[in-house]
This record gives structure tokens, sequence and C-alpha cells, in this order.
């Protein structure tokens, strides 16, 4: 009955099993390097449709408009339908993958907890361990993915370059990231960034650092910080 009176979060929750069944496959290629390659597409596909019908449910109304586009760009689920998109036709990259595992993993593990608490309080309480755990790393794994989208930027450009990637790719996949940099819901690529920017710096500012070393890692720092949207 709580299935039947939720379907559209239990046909999202149902999308989201197969895209982190899929991944695992893809990851973990117990079935051959062949069919890896097709698990990596189907994960992909799963997850821009999850991603898709995430839309749906929160802009309903769809519009031919320049206003709803802006409105839908500012949606995780509009962010990584676009991040599906760039990658479901491309060489199969592992660090790729890992973004669309955990996020259905958490979401999956969210929505399955609320599917036991609605067949009873105290049913499989291994599962519900399990749950627990994976809820109370979240943030860590949210810095996990936040930190893949980062380093899949230069990836993009390094596949450019190795024959395994398309010359539109590193633009669309910087808009990507200048969508998720953006983020009203998720700041953790914003805060990443800022991160690494302090690492870094702490790191050239040691006397030990070649001048050059500095030099070259202050000119980039100064350089993507120019790349960076203005965050309201």
């Amino acid at each position: 009955q709580f299935l039947m009176a939720n379907k559209l979060d239990t046909a999202m929750w149902i999308s989201r099993l197969f895209t982190v069944y899929c991944s695992a496959l893809f990851v973990l290629p117990l079935l051959g390097l062949h069919e890896a390659a097709s698990f990596y597409q189907r994960a992909l596909l799963a997850n821009a449709l999850t991603s898709a019908l995430r839309l749906h449910q929160r802009l309903p109304h769809f519009q031919l408009s320049r206003a709803f586009l802006a409105q839908a760009l500012l949606e995780d689920s509009c962010h990584y339908l676009l991040y599906s998109l760039i990658f479901v036709n491309s060489y199969p990259v592992t660090m790729s993958i890992f973004p669309v595992l955990l996020f259905s993993l958490l979401h999956a593990a969210t929505y399955t907890k609320k599917v036991l608490d609605a067949r009873s309080s105290n049913s499989l309480p291994f599962l519900r361990n399990l749950l627990e755990k994976l809820n109370a790393n979240q943030q860590n794994i949210l810095k996990f993915i936040a930190c893949n989208e980062i380093f899949l930027m230069p990836a993009t450009v390094f596949m450019l370059f190795s024959g395994q990637g398309s010359l539109l790719q590193p633009f669309i996949y910087y808009r990507f990231l200048t969508l998720r940099y953006s983020s009203r819901r998720n700041p953790y690529c914003r805060t990443l960034f800022t991160e690494l920017r302090i690492i870094v710096e702490h790191l050239i500012m040691k006397p030990s650092c070649p001048v050059f070393v500095r030099r070259l890692c202050l000119t980039s720092i100064s350089f993507i910080s120019r790349l960076a949207p203005t965050v309201a």
C-alpha cells in the first residue's frame, strides 16, 4: 500500500537500485570486461531516468520558456541528467561512475528505510543497521562525490588529448561543474574547491617549495578563481 501510494517515489527507488546494481557490475567486472562496458551505459541511462523523474517531481508543469529552463538548471536533478548525457556515449571512465553510484545508494537507502518503517518498526534489523552506518557517513560520501566532480574536469581534458573523448565534452562538463558549484542544495563542491585551495596555498608557501612551482600554482589558482561563477 505504501509503495502504490507513492508511485513516483517508488519508481525512482527501483531505478536507483538498478543504477547501484549496474554500477557495481561495472566497477567489479564479475561478468567480464565486455559486459562491464554495457553496465556502464545502463547505469548512466538509469540515472538519467531517475534524474528526469525527480526533475518532473520538482517542476511538474513543463513550459518551453527561458524562465523554466533557468529554474530547471537550479535543480540538482537537472545537473545529473546533464551529467549522464555527457558520459553515456563516452569511453567508460571509472571515476565518472562513482557519483552516480553513491548518490543512488544514498537516496535508495533513505527510501528503503521508509519502506521498512511502513512495514514494521522492527523489521530486518541487520539491514537497518547497514542503512544507519551509511547515513552516519553521508557527509564523507558527499565530499568524496564532490572530489570526483572536480577531478573529472582535468580527466575530460586528458581524455580529449588521448583520443578517448570528444572536443565538446570538456566544455559541456565545465558547464556542469559551474552548476554544481552554484548548487543551492549541495554546497560540497564549493566547499571542496575552497579546501583544496587552502591546502595548495599552504604547501606552496613553505620555503622548501621551488619558486617556479609556487608561481605555477598561484597562476592556476588565479585562473580557476576567475572561471568560478558568482554565487548568490
